[in-house]
């Protein structure tokens, strides 16, 4: 029963009664009737497509453009030039020179980002409602007025970046599959038969004229689409979109090529070799895209064969017959066909033909039998779900104008999300394995990654353009006049935090926000990475992974149906402080979610099948974690910065592969006890539902459980001095370095850090952060590159991180080392500098927090930094309070280069030389024995 009462006993507390009964899941069609966009377009005499979209939840506009322009435009030759425009229209325009983020940050434009994919080529940033003219300048400028500032230095640095993008992508293990699986599905010259990327020679031959010949072909108003959702509606939008965009003309109409769905003459298999942890296979098919009512089925089939927790495959590959590690299936929707895919990473020690018979045993029975009713209800309803947490967000790269703009530019409807919604509800089993059967039992294109010394690619092989001499170029005039101010400042309006106490002392911290009926909880234990176990590490994340892994009264799989039958999403995590159970669900299903979520967390059964099956898991992600090259310079770091002593040392990955192999169940349980249980707890909510109601229905599940056993104890002492020096782990044939920079300093994350958070946004914290416009803008030698302090309970270091092409590293850090020194020296922050970083601090405020998911994050970052709960309600005079020789003198004090130490991951024979030249001690251990070899660096238990 709802215990009404509670509202009156203020913000603190005490329950001792039981609460809400539980419940069925709500049906499927009352979730459906929860998604509604409600829209009004319009269309300018130059083609322009206008969508808006109102929701007054905060006072902020996303602004989302969409050009019909993608990779399927190449032609022979000139592929990536879509992606390629992407950035160069990052880079300025005739009346807005230079960076194009400069002006917005300036805003406090929040979720500001592009992409480019088969279809299209998309623009969004979030602005509060004063910004949105700067904003609509700002699209409208780069969209027509944009040629005269594109120049050759332009394009050779855009070039650049863009080949690091790639190359980023193509150090990472399986960073080739995506290649391969296009070639072996796509005939030559086929429209989708090329990656977005591109290839490095096509990019290296694309000239100036080339990519304004592009331009001038595809991007066009009558090519577009403008989405505005939020604080705004189309009465005050039509004038402001005329004014802005109603002067450029427009251009050729793009016409979509033809496009057939392929199909295969006969079954295609393939074997490559990377420097892989595990054997991956993979099964591809061509199928059809977004506007074909099969599509929806094939979601439905993805999903159940290899997307759901519960599906198909994880159930008899992984969890029943234990011949993989990890399975997954998708279909991939496009505008003209989409890709549906099935993989498996096969075991360690079990013959991968074994697995690959198996695989397609299982996906075989399936296109014969087709799923059950429960399966297929079990997907609509996470899907649904997900969708319904989705569209608490205006903007980005997913929330309500994306929704709008997908459907106006593919399908020509905005509003096409409710059709695709109702397709999704009417799935029924026999129509699911009809359209599966029909596309699936086509000749099928297979693919095998083997782990052994990655096979020559041509991409690879291509050299460093030569450079194209510059011409000089007269400066750009203006022609549209000034730029709009950034409009008045709008102070955010942080709800109020509110407490409750559970009857046996769990504390929750509560907020309501009632933008979606969506729920999110958080329980958090004070344990982390931290809590780990000395000489034993893995044995936190061991014993967290296995409360997803059944309970006394549930196994694994049917844990996994009844979270897929309320569309909840529940999730386990660790930081170095703390380790979190949380969940995500509608509410009309919270009851039962929260009677879900107390199971797992209270009655782990720790199975001995399912524990040996985990481990195998995990040994299978720390061998992955070896070939990683991200991966493998995070497991070497903490060792060397904080001391191999301390209990932050302990945060390397997945473990000591020898101490997971050896940890038996009656450990795993005494872990839990000793630290996941109520005296270490706290439970962050943000809900539509009333306080009384979370806090009666978070009674009934936890109110009673009581802690027993000693409780673990974490022992910090101060860090130990570090000693300047590279160490260099030797991954062979990488094509980029990653660099990982250390810089130890005596602060703790509970000490107050905004003068430093303020002082970081020039020198790393950003996009236009010094070390990113050196190392990307300025020498083209990375993807990007950044700066930040780590901020722990007990310490917060400053971490440089720069992936970067392998014949680049040395120089890389120097340059590194350069920006560090002068940013503490003679080059400290501008006034510049200091003005955009409290202007950008401040005027985002109200997009930073407009999901319940980053107001959740903010309750548990006062609560970890020990700041009232009003924290982020004076945020803002306590940035406008800070002076700018504080601080510089905060960054002073804070970094000091001379202190840094570096890691770094790369192919040796090539890196070795660069680094010897920089005057620090370099040593060198292979990638292999990272896990293994404590004896390097420092790397001891």
């Amino acid at each position: 029963m709802r215990l009404k009462s509670l509202a009156l006993i203020g913000t603190m507390m005490f329950l001792t009664q039981p609460a809400l009964a539980e419940t069925k899941p709500a049906p499927l069609a009352a979730l459906i009737r929860q998604v509604d966009i409600p829209y009004t377009q319009f269309t300018l005499a130059n083609g322009l497509r206008v969508v808006v979209h109102t929701d007054r939840k905060a006072p902020i506009v996303a602004v989302s453009v969409w050009y019909d322009v993608g990779s399927k435009f190449e032609p022979k030759g000139k592929t990536g030039f879509a992606h390629l425009f992407e950035h160069l229209m990052f880079n300025g325009s005739e009346n807005a020179p230079g960076d194009f983020y400069e002006p917005l940050k300036q805003a406090g434009g929040t979720d500001m980002n592009g992409s480019t994919y088969f279809d299209r080529t998309n623009y969004y940033e979030t602005v509060p409602r004063t910004a949105l003219d700067r904003a609509l300048f700002l699209e409208s400028d780069r969209m027509g007025y944009l040629l005269g500032a594109v120049t050759q230095a332009t394009l050779d640095r855009q070039r650049g970046v863009v080949q690091n993008e790639k190359r980023q992508g193509d150090n990472r293990p399986y960073g080739l599959v995506q290649y391969k699986q296009i070639e072996g599905l796509f005939p030559a010259g086929h429209p989708y038969g090329h990656t977005t990327i591109g290839s490095m020679a096509d990019l290296d031959a694309a000239s100036l004229d080339d990519v304004k010949s592009w331009f001038r072909a595809h991007y066009g108003p009558n090519n577009t689409v403008l989405v505005l959702a939020g604080d705004i509606d189309a009465t005050t939008a039509r004038p402001l979109v005329e004014k802005y965009f109603g002067a450029i003309p427009s251009g050729p109409q793009n016409t979509a090529p033809t496009v057939e769905i392929p199909t295969l003459a006969v079954a295609k298999s393939e074997v490559m070799k990377d420097r892989v942890g595990a054997t991956l296979l993979l099964r591809a098919w061509t199928v059809p895209g977004v506007n074909d009512t099969d599509s929806t089925a094939l979601d439905v089939a993805a999903g159940v064969l290899g997307g759901l927790s519960s599906s198909r495959l994880d159930t008899l590959l992984v969890r029943k017959e234990k011949l993989a590690v990890q399975v997954s299936a998708h279909n991939s929707s496009f505008a003209q066909l989409g890709t549906f895919s099935v993989r498996a990473l096969v075991r360690p020690g079990v013959d991968p033909a074994l697995v690959a018979t198996r695989l397609d045993a299982i996906v075989a029975d399936f296109l014969r039998d087709g799923p059950s009713a429960d399966e297929v209800g079990r997907y609509v309803t996470e899907s649904v779900s997900g969708t319904i947490a989705g569209l608490e967000r205006v903007g980005g790269g997913g929330g309500k104008a994306v929704t709008l703009a997908e459907g106006a530019l593919y399908s020509n409807n905005p509003g096409f999300y409710k059709k695709q919604l109702a397709d999704l509800a009417a799935q029924t089993p026999a129509h699911v394995r009809a359209v599966a059967a029909k596309w699936l039992s086509r000749p099928v294109y297979a693919l095998t990654v083997e782990p052994g010394a990655r096979e020559a690619y041509a991409d690879a092989a291509v050299p460093p353009p030569a450079p194209v001499a510059v011409k000089p170029e007269p400066p750009v005039k203006g022609t549209r006049g000034a730029m709009p101010p950034a409009g008045a400042a709008i102070d955010l309006t942080y709800p109020k935090v509110e407490r409750a106490r559970l009857s046996n002392g769990i504390e929750i911290v509560y907020a309501q926000r009632g933008a979606v009926p969506f729920t999110r909880a958080v329980l958090s234990f004070d344990a982390g990475y931290a809590a780990d176990v000395a000489g034993r590490s893995g044995t936190a994340k061991f014993a967290l992974a296995m409360l997803n892994e059944g309970t006394v009264a549930r196994d694994a799989t049917a844990l996994a149906e009844a979270k897929e039958r309320l569309g909840a999403g529940i999730g386990m995590g660790m930081s170095a402080d703390r380790t979190s159970i949380s969940f995500s669900a509608p509410s009309v299903n919270l009851a039962p979610v929260i009677d879900l979520f107390a199971d797992m967390v209270r009655h782990p059964a720790f199975t001995p099948a399912e524990v040996e099956r985990k481990r195998a898991e995990l040994l299978a992600a720390i061998a992955q974690e070896v070939t990683d090259p991200g991966a493998l310079a995070n497991r070497v770091l903490p060792p060397l910065l904080y001391g191999a002593a301390s209990p932050y040392a302990k945060a390397n990955g997945g473990g000591d592969p020898a101490a997971v192999a050896a940890l038996t169940r009656d450990d795993l349980i005494a872990f839990n006890a000793a630290w996941l249980r109520p005296d270490t707890a706290r439970l962050f909510v943000v809900s539509d539902r009333p306080l009384a109601e979370i806090a009666a229905a978070f009674e009934r599940g936890f109110g009673d459980w009581q802690a027993a056993g000693a409780r673990g104890v974490k022992r910090f002492a101060p860090l130990a001095p570090t000693t300047p020096r590279i160490v260099l782990v030797d991954r062979p044939d990488s094509p980029q370095s990653t660099i990982l920079g250390a810089l130890p300093n005596t602060l703790a994350g509970t000490d107050e850090l905004l003068p430093l958070i303020t002082a970081n946004d020039a020198l790393g914290g950003g996009f236009l952060a010094r070390i990113n416009m050196n190392l990307r803008e300025d020498k083209h030698w990375a993807y990007g590159a950044s700066g930040s302090f780590q901020r722990i309970e007990h310490a917060a270091p400053y971490l440089v991180s720069a992936p970067v092409q392998a014949d680049k590293t040395g120089a890389a850090i120097a340059e590194l080392r350069k920006e560090l020194t002068g940013y503490v020296g003679a080059q400290p922050m501008t006034q510049a500098e200091f003005d955009r970083a409290i202007a950008d601090a401040t005027r985002s405020l109200p997009g930073s927090f407009e999901t319940s998911q980053a107001l959740l994050g903010g309750m548990q970052n006062n609560d970890l930094w020990k700041r009232p709960d009003d924290y982020y309600a004076t945020i803002t005079a306590r940035y406008r309070a800070l002076t700018r020789a504080q601080v510089e003198a905060a960054a002073r004090a804070a970094i000091d280069p001379a202190r840094a130490f570096w890691v770094v991951v790369g192919d040796a024979k090539v890196v070795r030389p660069q680094l010897d030249s920089l005057g620090l001690p370099v040593e060198v251990i292979p990638a292999a024995s990272v896990a293994t070899a404590r004896r390097a660096a420092g790397l001891q238990e």
